[in-house]
């Protein structure tokens, strides 16, 4: 199965997870930029971060020196990147999987039946599982038709990484590794957007010479309750 170029944004995200079945109040929104003040806006708790970079050569040489850091644990879920083109559905598979107990699965969802029948594979036959799953590859292509970029003349290789809490653990799960990477433990009430998670990103984006980034956030979004209207009495009544 071919699986269509996608444009990887916080609504095209929210409708292929919609699709599979996830509902609830989490949801892929933008990130501004990574300064202090830009974060602000970004709804809290965030279980997931999301980076979108054209590939460098300085990227890989970046990766090159990081590989003796590369590991991963027996608790995390994680899957390789075979197809083209799906790296924007695998992060959101990332991040969905190692919080599953964040989320709500519809009874028929295409996703959670995924997740329970792979959950005992290795991250190898995770990858062919999802290579031939026809109902998630026709999600993924039924929504990437709905973007609005269309390929350039000269194609940019784009690269997708998933910055993904597992049990209050930083990992990074990006597309052309074969394990994820630790990147250490984070305090339990440290939100995700941390001083510390913002540095790995900083590091990532300066080693890489990356100038144009796109970055998106799963964060759990609360409905905001309407004021109780309280009405004034009758006349000649009381209010207590």
């Amino acid at each position: 199965m071919e699986w269509t170029a996608m444009e990887i944004n916080p609504e095209m995200l929210n409708k292929i997870m919609s699709k599979l079945g996830v509902s609830g109040h989490w949801r892929f929104v933008d990130i501004l930029g990574l300064e202090g003040d830009q974060l602000t806006a970004v709804p809290k708790p965030s279980c997931a971060l999301m980076l979108l970079f054209p590939l460098t050569q300085q990227h890989e040489e970046f990766r090159i020196q990081q590989a003796n850091k590369v590991t991963g644990g027996s608790d995390v879920y994680f899957l390789k990147q075979v197809a083209s083109n799906s790296c924007g559905t695998i992060a959101l598979v990332h991040a969905i999987a190692n919080n599953k107990a964040k989320m709500t699965f519809e009874n028929s969802s295409v996703l959670k039946t995924f997740l329970d029948e792979t959950a005992g594979m290795s991250p190898d036959e995770r990858s062919k599982h999802l290579e031939g799953n026809k109902a998630i590859c026709e999600v993924h292509n039924e929504v990437a038709k709905e973007g609005q970029c269309r390929p350039e003349g000269e194609q940019v290789n784009f690269h997708f990484i998933a910055f993904v809490n597992v049990n209050g653990q930083l990992y990074e799960f990006g597309c052309s590794q074969s394990v994820p990477q630790l990147h250490g433990t984070r305090e339990r009430r440290s939100p995700l957007l941390s001083c510390g998670s913002l540095s790995v990103l900083n590091d990532l984006v300066t080693n890489s010479n990356c100038k144009r980034h796109s970055s998106t956030a799963f964060a759990l979004q609360t409905v905001k309750r309407r004021p109780t209207v309280v009405c004034a009495p009758t006349s000649g009544g009381t209010m207590h």
